[in-house]
């Protein structure tokens, strides 16, 4: 049994949180708290704004 293994068996469901994308402005849902002030993404806008991966 790894490490990832191990650690997934002790964790619930996640809890999400509405809210709207502060790109596109679509209603989304997110497994945080926004935090007031931060900008919060949806799924495609966050992979734009993402850097790239090399």
């Amino acid at each position: 049994m790894g490490y990832r293994e191990r650690r997934s068996y002790d964790r619930g469901p996640r809890e999400m949180h509405k809210t709207i994308c502060s790109d596109c402005g679509e209603e989304c849902e997110v497994p945080f708290k926004p935090t007031e002030g931060r900008p919060v993404y949806c799924k495609e806008c966050f992979a734009k704004h993402r850097p790239p991966r090399y």
